[in-house]
């Protein structure tokens, strides 16, 4: 049979003519099939569960906000709990609340991400639990969750609204707490935004000068600074812990502020950001804190300790300074006072210009 090239290409041209519609209009089901499947991909997500508000991000777990006493081994004010990266892994301590191997047991106040303060018109609220040793002496202060949580949420951002009343030892409210955490983020990075007004009820409040405060993270020990020597550290009640040298295979932690100090000299500096890196498991890791210009004190002090204890604290500068500055913080009856902070969890290792532009984003 001889074939006519001429004609074969005639007949193409009519098949391809034919089938064209036909194939865009499969493109499109395509599309718009793909569309369908990306609307129902969970974005940030707030559900809330019996004593907490379980936070997620692309369907995986990101922090629990907890605040039922119960669910947190005795702590005595809300907590974030745990808090994982983009690829799961918990960068906070986990006791006393799920214990993990080769982790430190001092200090069972420090549980997750939090915010309280060591002296409220005379009261610790730093370092009350469940587990208070005879050496504190007190008074001390609890924080307890009010009302029902707000959720508002979104595809990239979702934000959770929380009441508490800062409590006296014979329970009698001081301070009203109003925080709004704003949790967002992407296949890298997690964020959590955290402003909490603290308004004074029927009396003036004073927050005095004091080291243990005010935002805080405990975090896992693989993100602690090597321990090289047997260490004890004293809190504000004069309670002496000591923290014995441990294994240090795997901690790799490491502190480097906004003003370039690096290690553990970080501790009682002033700083706008502090960026402590480290490998859990072979995933590169940061955990960034960023003060924000309209709080009191700032730039902040940081009490951060190679041990875990990761905290932002504006107001002790007198413990900070060795008494060569003080501040003691006031807020009048009727009158309120607002703390912003932003936590940013990266799986990578953040350079000082993506902080840089981290830091001035959330003062904007």
């Amino acid at each position: 049979m001889k074939i006519n090239p001429l004609r074969t290409g005639y007949l193409w041209l009519r098949f391809r003519k034919r089938i064209a519609p036909l194939a865009w209009i499969a493109c499109l089901a395509g599309l718009e099939n793909s569309i369908a499947a990306q609307a129902q991909t969970p974005g940030i997500t707030l559900t809330h569960e019996t004593g907490q508000v379980v936070v997620k991000m692309g369907g995986k777990l990101f922090t629990r906000y907890i605040h039922e006493p119960g669910l947190m081994a005795g702590c005595k004010k809300p907590v974030l709990f745990p808090i994982l990266t983009a690829k799961g892994t918990p960068i906070t301590r986990g006791f006393p609340v799920a214990p993990r191997p080769g982790e430190r047991v001092d200090h069972p106040h420090h549980v997750g991400m939090w915010l309280n303060y060591g002296d409220v018109n005379g009261h610790d609220f730093w370092n009350n639990s469940d587990n208070i040793g005879p050496e504190h002496k007190g008074p001390f202060g609890t924080i307890r969750h009010t009302g029902t949580p707000r959720i508002k949420q979104g595809k990239t951002r979702a934000q959770l609204t929380v009441t508490a009343d800062w409590l006296d030892k014979d329970g009698k409210p001081m301070l009203k707490e109003t925080t709004v955490f704003t949790f967002s983020g992407d296949s890298v990075l997690r964020i959590i935004d955290r402003a909490t007004t603290l308004a004074a009820l029927n009396k003036d409040v004073s927050l005095k000068d004091n080291k243990e405060g005010l935002m805080a993270i405990r975090v896992a020990r693989q993100l602690e600074h090597p321990s090289q020597k047997p260490e004890i550290f004293t809190d504000a009640s004069g309670k002496a812990t000591a923290v014995p040298v441990m294994d240090n295979t795997g901690v790799t932690g490491r502190y480097r502020s906004s003003e370039g100090t690096e290690g553990e000299a970080v501790w009682g500096k002033r700083a706008k950001w502090m960026n402590l890196t480290g490998e859990i498991n072979g995933e590169a890791i940061s955990v960034a804190i960023l003060d924000h210009p309209r709080n009191a004190g700032y730039p902040a002090y940081w009490h951060a300790r190679g041990y875990g204890l990761y905290a932002a604290n504006p107001l002790g500068a007198k413990a900070f300074t060795e008494g060569k500055e003080e501040l003691n913080f006031n807020i009048p009856a009727g009158k309120s006072a607002t703390f912003r902070y932003r936590t940013v969890v990266a799986s990578k290792k953040l350079t000082d210009a993506e902080l840089q532009k981290l830091s001035a984003d959330f003062a904007r």
